[in-house]
């Protein structure tokens, strides 16, 4: 066994506790990471606030980056000494969702809430006598931890950690949300409300699809401020303040997409998002919803009349293997900022504290670095 630390959740409306933990030897098709740094997502905090479920006691931390250390039997697709990026989803490239190139929607990922191992179900993480949960499949709010190979991938060890992990969640659900599930063309114009990590990413991701205007919407200032360094030409406080500026901006046509990605989603400012969007626009429903949150307001005959459509996303309709790659190529191309959206980084003792600034507004995203 291996001995190590990470960042516990024991019960919601509690702080992360940094416990000394043991790992299993990793069994078939499964690998030890020492990871290296991990991003500190607003997903984890829903478990926090208990708007989300989860298996408890669970070691947070799906956005990570590190090294592989060893490997157990049948592992084809990494190797000891690899740099890697976590899935946030993992991905068998069999199922019939991957077969299709949907692999955000893997079927190994069925069981992804229970946060155990893939393979059988089991868990290699302990608190002395007591199994933790991992955070989808991963954990990497820790010093090491053991995932399936289905989890990994290996990547350019050119790019800093702090940079790379976030293309296992943040910037790729975002830019895949304009991208991909929003389907940005040139000329279009697009919102994005929450400019977070998420948000930030989509901001990105509608400018380099050719976007011709793109609207930031968020409360906090900071991230107005940043919107416009990652490609924002304006920006709002709120939907409402939004509505008047698209409305005279566009000369009232609206947005062709608009992208949500608050850091907690609202179904009842639904019709206000739908009166952002264009006749036939998309809106993006990107952020997670309390899972309480089951009665969205809208209008139905609105939506309808002007053909406009709702669309869920889960990690940004993206394929991991083909586009995490992807975006740190473009990241070392200078056409994608990831180290703008590293506002601050945080020991893992500190995790508590980054938390914090996320909860003020105080940062785009914070990373813990191990």
């Amino acid at each position: 066994m291996i001995t190590t630390q990470a960042a516990v959740l024991w019960q919601s409306g509690t702080d992360w506790k940094v416990e000394e933990i043991t790992l299993d030897e990793p069994r078939q098709g499964e690998v030890l990471v020492r990871v290296a740094a991990a991003g500190l997502c607003h997903s984890e905090e829903h478990h926090v606030t208990g708007d989300v479920p989860f298996a408890a006691p669970m070691i947070g931390g799906h956005e990570g980056a590190g090294y592989v250390e060893a490997v157990g039997p049948g592992v084809t697709l990494t190797k000891p000494g690899d740099y890697v990026v976590f899935s946030s989803i993992p991905n068998c490239g069999r199922c019939p969702s991957c077969a299709r190139g949907r692999q955000n929607l893997c079927d190994l990922a069925a069981t992804i809430g229970d946060g155990l191992q893939i393979s059988d179900h089991t868990s290699r993480h302990h608190v002395g006598a007591t199994d933790l949960t991992i955070t989808c499949m991963v954990g990497c709010y820790a010093r090491h931890t053991v995932v399936n190979e289905a989890s990994v991938i290996p990547v350019d060890p050119a790019v800093p950690p702090e940079a790379a992990c976030l293309t296992g969640c943040g910037a790729a659900t975002g830019w895949g949300s304009a991208v991909y599930a929003g389907g940005v063309r040139a000329g279009d114009d697009v919102a994005v409300i929450g400019v977070g990590g998420l948000g930030s990413a989509a901001v990105q991701g509608a400018r380099l699809a050719g976007a011709r205007r793109v609207f930031a919407v968020d409360p906090v200032p900071f991230k107005r401020e940043m919107a416009g360094k990652f490609g924002a030409t304006h920006t709002a406080r709120d939907a409402a303040a939004a509505f008047d500026l698209i409305r005279e901006v566009t000369w009232g046509r609206m947005c062709d997409v608009v992208v949500l990605t608050m850091g907690v989603g609202r179904g009842d400012l639904m019709d206000d998002f739908i009166a952002l969007t264009a006749k036939r626009g998309r809106i993006v429903v990107t952020n997670i919803h309390p899972v309480a949150d089951t009665h969205p307001r809208l209008s139905l005959i609105g939506l309808a009349q002007w053909e406009k459509q709702i669309v869920g996303c889960i990690f940004g309709s993206v394929n991991s293997r083909a586009d995490i790659p992807r975006l740190l190529g473009l990241y070392r191309d200078g056409l994608l900022d990831l180290d703008s959206m590293v506002t601050s980084t945080y020991p893992l003792e500190d995790i508590n504290q980054g938390y914090q600034d996320l909860r003020d507004g105080k940062n785009i995203r914070g990373v813990l670095v191990m």
